[in-house]
């Protein structure tokens, strides 16, 4: 369980008499099988979390879990409700400082049971960054998230990669969302819902009217809208084999974007399918040479053969004089 989810679980449990695993695992954005584990670490940690089966039911947080909410700020209730962020987007949206001091209020109140071992932030320090990162320019989180919360029309300079030159936007922001390490302004413009990264708005000023957002119409709703319809248009699915030595490598590498057909495996293969964001993206199974061997579609085929082609010719041996 990642810490923001920890905080954020008994955050919704000592808010609430009783809730039901499916509204944890909606607010929390996870499976219930997530929840469920959540849970069984809650209780093997002696946190007293009880579940009660039923209509009436639910899992509740009995008295005597030492997390003491009274202790909290507003602001810092408001930043420690934020989930799904590394401490380097804590960070970029300037969170940082109130979500530690909120933690170590909480902190301060657990049980030393462990007194004798050196706390996890003394012997941990985590890095989210990817190596040789390149700082990026443009807008930062932290820059436009005083804007984006009072609620006023933006007029932004938007550097898109379709555009020779940087367009004038006025957009209505729903707010900012984090997403695969890259933060997005979503907000409409002209009333059609977009993205746009923070790293290509060059300039940007509020406007001196309120937004005018569509009816019921969220943050959450929007981003869901835009990342289905993004996800669509920009993926190809590979279904492939993977030679039985090879396949714990290419889970490494492909992360959640390989997903294994338990029904179709044997002594020397896995059935598996690989989710690109772009055709040419295949590329990155090349390394494998023959021990993936990939069955659709053809034009990922077709991508690969081609690829292997021009990597053959460029290394075929110089003709002799």
């Amino acid at each position: 369980m990642t810490p923001d989810r920890f905080f954020s679980l008994m955050l919704l449990l000592a808010s609430r008499d009783a809730v039901t695993t499916q509204e944890l695992a909606s607010a929390l954005g996870v499976s219930l099988r997530t929840i469920t584990r959540d849970l069984n670490w809650l209780r093997d940690a002696g946190l007293p979390v009880t579940a009660q089966r039923g209509r009436l039911g639910g899992v509740t947080m009995l008295p005597g879990s030492g997390l003491d909410l009274t202790r909290l700020t507003p602001g810092e209730r408001d930043h420690l409700s934020l989930t799904g962020l590394d401490e380097k987007q804590r960070a970029e949206l300037n969170a940082s400082v109130e979500s530690r001091r909120a933690l170590s209020k909480i902190g301060a109140t657990q049980s030393r049971r462990a007194h004798e071992l050196l706390p996890l932030t003394d012997v941990v320090h985590v890095d989210s960054r990817p190596w040789l990162h390149v700082r990026a320019f443009g807008t930062t989180p932290a820059s436009l998230i005083d804007a984006v919360r009072r609620g006023r029309r933006l007029r932004i300079e938007y550097d898109s990669t379709r555009e020779s030159c940087p367009r004038d936007l006025v957009v209505d922001p729903y707010g900012l969302l984090a997403k695969a390490g890259i933060w997005y302004l979503v907000a409409d413009c002209a009333r059609v819902p977009r993205m746009y990264r923070l790293e290509r708005i060059m300039m940007w000023k509020e406007v001196d009217q309120p937004r005018r957002i569509r009816e019921n119409q969220t943050l959450a709703t929007v981003a869901a809208e835009l990342i289905d319809q993004w996800e669509h248009n920009h993926a190809i699915e590979v279904s492939a084999t993977v030679d039985q030595t090879q396949i714990e490598r290419a889970q490494r590498i492909f992360g959640q974007r390989l997903v294994r057909d338990d029904h179709e495996e044997s002594a020397t293969g896995h059935k598996v399918t690989i989710r690109f964001l772009h055709l040419e993206d295949v590329r990155a199974l090349l390394p494998f040479g023959s021990a993936i061997t990939v069955h659709g579609p053809t034009e990922a085929r077709a991508h690969l053969r081609d690829l292997a082609a021009n990597l053959a010719r460029h290394h075929a041996p110089s003709p002799t004089s």
